[in-house]
């Protein structure tokens, strides 16, 4: 093993024990303030639905670990363990070199992830979310969805992997440039026909027809002078009965997408606020600085794939004798999760920071008081934990802690 296989170890050990270390962290403190609902919220939330959520905090995040601890052993075992050194055989059998071979190994190296992960899916589907009375999906709809999912990865993954790898084989050194153009263009495309061609293929969308909810929708899109194509409702009681609202597409195709099922508990006031921190995001250009910090930042990551993926030591280090284009892309995101691990608090923080600022725009466009009742009824029927460990929420939370968001929408409110 040379220095960068044992540096690769050493990340893959901080990595795993950090975040056993946070979810045990956050297990025992959900656990340790099950007993009371905060004072903040104990006109709202009774106490059952308080103990319900730390409970599915808790097993959601035993499942989380169970699934960090086969990434870890799904990395060993691709690299040190031979597994990518026999999947390239395999590949190599069926086909000689190019480009061929090349997505041959990258076919079976996902597959062998995805069957590796699906039982953690099943289980967190038909155990976890069953036993908290969230899922509505029937087996076979978990497998017809499964099998959609693998079909349009398929479709959209391999020409876009074989566009890679024949620009890897004939652009030179600057292959990680024109690499860098094509997924920022990938990605802008996938932006415009998710919502028209991809989701219709999932879920079912109909125009909202609630008149209350509706035109205090269309005054507040007035107000803020958004357009979209469309108000959309989606079924999504027919998987779960998670709430949520989104935005989705790009340019002409924008569109707000409503799930059924929040639109059933939230009233026209609430579901006004809801948006109204949606629009904050777009309007404060939340979304485009994110798409423009993944670009960066694949920028940079692809740079550094051009300039490791001929060197000897990088293949030797991971235990791989058989150095190709495919088995560099293979390897770079195998690795590159454990060396960034550490970084993701700045980016939970980067967000943190974009809810913030939505909740204030909210607050400027409807009142402060309707998010916060609609936040608590999110928070009730999500069974989101309240009390959630303070280090494990620093770093990971994409979103605030309940007692701070509420905290300061409340002062916006005075």
């Amino acid at each position: 093993m040379n220095a960068f296989g044992a540096a690769f170890l050493a990340a893959v050990a901080v990595s795993a024990s950090v975040r056993c270390w946070l979810g045990l962290r956050h297990m025992r403190h959900v656990a340790a303030h099950r007993v009371a609902v905060p004072a903040e919220f104990s006109g709202q939330i009774n106490l059952e639905s308080h103990q319900r959520a730390a409970d599915y905090t808790c097993a959601k995040t035993r499942l989380a670990l169970a699934s960090g601890a086969l990434e870890v052993a799904m990395a060993l075992g691709l690299t040190f363990g031979g597994g990518l050194e026999w999947l390239h055989h395999a590949s190599a059998a069926l086909f000689s070199e190019g480009i061929a071979r090349g997505l041959t190994l990258m076919v079976l190296t996902m597959l062998v992830m995805t069957l590796a992960e699906l039982p953690f899916s099943l289980y967190s589907t038909f155990r976890v979310e069953a036993r908290f009375g969230f899922n509505k999906m029937t087996p076979a709809l978990f497998w017809k969805d499964f099998f959609k999912s693998l079909l349009i990865g398929v479709a959209f993954g391999l020409p876009l992997a074989a566009t890679v790898l024949w620009l890897m084989a004939q652009m030179g050194d600057y292959w990680w440039l024109y690499t860098w153009f094509t997924w920022m263009g990938f990605n802008i495309l996938m932006l415009a026909v998710y919502p028209l061609w991809i989701a219709p293929l999932f879920n079912k969308f109909t125009p909202m027809n609630n008149p209350a909810v509706k035109e205090r929708v269309e005054s507040l899109l007035a107000r803020c002078g958004f357009k979209v194509q469309g108000l959309m409702v989606m079924d999504g009681s027919i998987r779960s009965s998670h709430g949520n609202a989104y935005f989705t597409g790009f340019g002409q195709s924008k569109r707000i997408v409503f799930f059924d099922t929040l639109l059933e508990r939230l009233s026209p006031t609430e579901v006004e606020a809801v948006l109204a921190h949606e629009l904050g995001h777009f309007k404060l250009k939340h979304v485009m600085k994110r798409i423009a910090w993944t670009f960066a930042a694949s920028f940079f990551f692809l740079w550094l794939l051009g300039a490791v993926m001929d060197k000897p030591w990088f293949y030797a280090g991971l235990n791989v004798a058989t150095p190709s284009t495919a088995m560099a892309l293979i390897l770079f995101f195998l690795v590159i999760p454990n060396f960034t691990f550490l970084l993701q608090p700045l980016l939970a923080i980067y967000s943190r920071k974009h809810e913030f600022e939505a909740d204030r725009y909210a607050s400027q466009h409807a009142r402060a008081d309707d998010l916060v009742s609609a936040l608590t009824k999110l928070y009730k029927d999500n069974a989101s934990t309240l009390t959630p460990d303070p280090l494990h929420s620093m770093f990971y939370d994409s979103h605030p802690p309940a007692l701070a968001r509420i905290g300061r929408l409340q002062a916006n409110a005075r």
